[in-house]
């Protein structure tokens, strides 16, 4: 067996694989072997079919399998000898190569790998990378404070229906009666059909066209209690009768407000409350900064790199890895955004390594628990207790694909962190509105 390297440039070359037929007879001849052993072929007991019918059914199959194993160990071998840093995997040339697979004494391959490219970037001082800062305003508070009383508020009799509120109705056309269904002024199909309902009271009836009143004809057949394909051909008229008209009372702010919030003491009078309230402002706000920090840093330093990548290689290599989920116009329309990424990915690892930055069990569990209190608090679920939260992180972590992209997650964090602590942050104020628009 020979491999030979053919280096086109710094970032691609070539390996021609030649076997000679002493390299794969004894393999071929073994795998045979094994197929006659397990081969059930009518007229013939079970291992004892003659080996010229074997390779008659099996030949292709076998020569198939150990001249791959043959090619893939040597490939292997020389990347690992000659310590290549190699992107994805070798694909085979799109050159021609003819090969006599029955006759043939020799057999030659070709491959194609993308490299790498040697990378030298750090971070000190001299970096000078943006971050913007925004302040708590005391309109901000106002406006917190007036949105968490309002999240923790109640639902009351209300006498007349505003624009947030609903109501529960009956609804008779003839025979056929509804009673104490909820309609929601907001589910109504436009501003001038809900104006309409603006200030109705309890013991109201009004005449109600549905179809045109409620556009939606999933909620239509709900609010009716009737199946979707009832609708049909039905009056669309029918009276209504409003039994209650229900509103949300924003919570008053006292004690018992402040542990619904905040937990039990942590807030014990109004100024406490603000003081918590500009804290939270003070955290959301930091994390929207160290977003957009880590952002500019993944721009800059990708630029600073300045990294050449065989793209031609890569794009053959994401079409042939995805086995065949897209097209090359499908890669080629989302290559711009997966190369920003890829050189980030080559960035960062560059970073982790010079710096010898670790990932480590604790820091992947923190991840995954920050994870699930997230869902739990999506649901409007309290913190689980400490029992079931570490079950769905074990559960989380034993999920491949999860664990790999909270792996990356931390990965990302634990590089970012290193550039916030290194360079010289270019500190700058602006407006929430304006952050969050960069951020989008």
């Amino acid at each position: 067996m020979q491999i030979k390297e053919n280096r086109i440039d710094d970032l691609n070359l070539t390996l021609d694989v030649t076997l000679e037929k002493a390299d794969w007879a004894d393999a071929k001849k073994k795998k045979l072997n094994n197929f006659r052993h397990q081969a059930d072929i009518k007229g013939f007991r079970r291992g004892m079919a003659p080996m010229s019918l074997i390779e008659k059914l099996y030949g292709t199959q076998a020569m198939a399998e150990v001249i791959n194993a043959l090619v893939s160990d040597a490939l292997n071998k020389h990347i690992e000898d000659h310590k290549l840093e190699i992107i994805g995997e070798p694909l085979p040339s799109e050159k021609e190569i003819k090969n006599d697979w029955e006759n043939g004494e020799t057999l030659s391959f070709e491959y194609d790998l993308g490299l790498y490219p040697k990378i030298d970037v750090d971070v000190t001082a001299e970096d000078s990378i943006p971050y913007y800062k925004v302040k708590v305003t005391e309109a901000a508070k106002a406006d917190y404070k007036k949105n968490l009383l309002k999240q923790f508020g109640t639902l009351a009799d209300g006498e007349a229906l505003g624009e947030d509120d609903f109501m529960t109705v009956d609804f008779e056309q003839g025979e056929n009666k509804v009673e104490d269904t909820y309609v929601a002024l907001r589910s109504m199909a436009s501003d001038d059909i809900r104006k309409q309902f603006v200030g109705i009271k309890p013991g109201d009836v009004r005449e109600v066209n549905v179809v045109e009143t409620f556009a939606n004809e999933t909620d239509r057949a709900s609010m009716l209690r009737l199946k979707k394909e009832e609708l049909a051909g039905m009056d669309p008229v029918w009276k209504m009768t409003v039994k209650t008209v229900k509103t949300f009372k924003d919570a008053e702010e006292n004690q018992e407000t402040y542990d619904k919030i905040f937990g039990e003491g942590a807030v014990k009078d109004a100024a406490s409350f603000d003081k918590k309230i500009a804290e939270r402002l003070a955290d959301e706000y930091e994390a929207e900064s160290n977003y957009r920090f880590g952002t500019d840093a993944r721009e800059y330093l990708v630029k600073k790199a300045n990294l050449t990548l065989p793209e031609a290689f890569i794009k053959r290599w994401l079409f042939a890895a995805n086995e065949g989920k897209f097209t090359m116009e499908d890669i080629e329309k989302d290559f711009d955004a997966f190369m920003k990424d890829f050189r980030w990915d080559i960035v960062r690892g560059h970073i982790m390594k010079a710096h010898e930055l670790k990932v480590t069990k604790e820091d992947l569990e923190n991840e995954a628990g920050r994870f699930v209190n997230y869902q739990y608090a999506m649901y409007g679920l309290p913190a689980m207790p400490a029992e079931q939260t570490r079950e769905a992180v074990n559960r989380l972590l034993a999920d491949q694909q999860q664990a790999r992209r909270i792996f990356e997650k931390v990965e990302n964090d634990l590089a970012i962190d290193f550039v916030k602590k290194n360079a010289t942050l270019a500190k700058k104020n602006i407006s929430l509105e304006k952050m969050r628009e960069m951020n989008k």
